[in-house]
């Protein structure tokens, strides 16, 4: 055995997220709501769980409600939680963000410009699996279509 040390490993930081797949029926079926993220990534509203939310629920709804101005949208059912590491400055980051099926049935989604979303759109789920970015997110957004399908299944 040789008698150098082994480096130390450094551990990924933790970080939690909550967001919402937000869905809108209309007379011409169901949207889905993408955004753009200051990369120019379409993706999903979520954000940082702050030490006064009370619940990751709640977490998700601020979040939603602050990246889209929509008002309170409600919370139908919890989805596919996904995690991921990523670097920030110099740091080994282990994002973890847990999603909520919520619907929203009034208000104008609105780009929150101040932390970079540069765009909202409420796409039908076809062209919406399509637009959305990362496969992590599609993953969230296949599942929440399944399941407002079987929800509103007539």
């Amino acid at each position: 055995m040789s008698g150098a040390a082994r480096p130390r490993r450094r551990r990924a930081v933790a970080e939690v997220s909550a967001g919402g797949v937000v869905y809108r029926r209309g007379p011409n079926g169901t949207r889905f709501l993408l955004i753009r993220d200051p990369y120019g990534n379409w993706g999903l509203p979520k954000g940082h769980v702050e030490e006064h939310d009370p619940s990751l629920e709640d977490a998700a709804r601020r979040e939603v409600s602050e990246e889209t101005g929509l008002p309170e949208p409600r919370i139908v059912r919890a989805l596919p939680t996904i995690d991921w590491y990523f670097r920030s400055g110099g740091r080994l980051i282990h994002k973890t963000c847990h999603f909520y099926l919520m619907e929203s049935a009034t208000g104008e989604a609105v780009p929150q410009a101040a932390e970079g979303i540069t765009a909202c759109t409420w796409e039908y789920a076809e062209d919406a699996l399509a637009t959305i970015t990362y496969d992590n997110a599609r993953a969230v957004l296949e599942a929440a279509t399944k399941l407002v399908r079987e929800l509103h299944a007539a």
